[in-house]
């Protein structure tokens, strides 16, 4: 395990190099979470105060973009899956044919590494952002609720990690991965939930959704933490997401074993 901790390591003394950009991204990123907030409160002050839509009151809405941010914050892939790609294609790989280094541990801590930073860096922000919009922020409804809330938040943070780096094993057949990347990204974005609350759409779709790992990687875990999902609901959803997790694995390393026997050492 010493290897993976030096990894470690090496992530945070690489992202800390960069900490202000950590800083100017989160930052940037209130705007649009601003705006979204503030468009929901101006169609919750036509409706009238005890309004809801599609379950959620005005509280509600507020606090869900607020988690959704945290919980983006805490499992998302940054510049991960390009990075991958790029040592594929450059042939910096070559060094771990021939060290006793697995590819993905690596690449998982460095992720985690850059997790942690950024977690670091904009606790304070996200923290003052909260504390300003503290009354319309809901908090879980108990221990265990808080509880199944993080563990399915770590198998978000696993399967976005997975599936990113599935991805970027394409950069073995193709030369440019960036289109398929982007797919995959507009997917999450309106998929997972981060957008608007999968509440919103009609029944059939969203149950249609729920057999896909995008609901899983965002939306899932803030629907706990809300108290949204709750019973069967609950101890199904949790079973999907770890199925996606291990399915996502398995998909990871097949394309590795695959693009491994096409590969052919360019730079590296």
């Amino acid at each position: 395990m010493n290897k993976y901790w030096h990894a470690l390591n090496i992530g945070f003394q690489n992202h800390l190099t960069y900490r202000f950009n950590f800083l100017a991204r989160t930052l940037f990123g209130f705007i649009p979470l601003l705006a979204v907030v503030y468009l929901w409160r101006t169609i919750f002050a036509g409706k009238g105060a005890d309004a809801t839509v599609a379950t959620f009151t005005l509280s509600e809405m507020t606090s869900y973009y607020l988690i959704v941010t945290i919980a983006d914050a805490l499992t998302a892939v940054n510049e991960d899956d390009w990075q991958i790609a790029a040592d594929i294609k450059d042939g910096n790989i070559s060094q771990f044919l021939l060290k006793p280094v697995d590819y993905l541990y690596f690449r998982f801590c460095l992720y985690l590494a850059g997790r942690l930073t950024y977690i670091a860096v904009a606790a304070l922000p996200i923290g003052l952002l909260i504390y300003s919009l503290r009354e319309y922020f809901v908090l879980p409804a108990d221990a265990l609720t808080l509880g199944l809330f993080l563990v399915s938040l770590i198998m978000t943070a696993l399967l976005q990690f997975l599936l990113s780096y599935a991805m970027a094993m394409l950069a073995f057949w193709v030369l440019e991965v960036s289109t398929f990347i982007f797919i995959l990204y507009a997917f999450e974005y309106i998929a997972s939930g981060h957008m608007f609350p999968l509440d919103i759409l009609p029944p059939v779709i969203r149950q249609a959704l729920y057999f896909t790992p995008f609901p899983y990687q965002l939306y899932f875990p803030v629907g706990i933490y809300m108290g949204k999902i709750t019973g069967t609901q609950l101890v199904h959803g949790l079973a999907m997401q770890a199925g996606w997790v291990v399915v996502a694995y398995s998909l990871a390393r097949f394309a590795w074993h695959r693009g491994i026997r096409k590969y052919s050492a360019v730079g590296g």
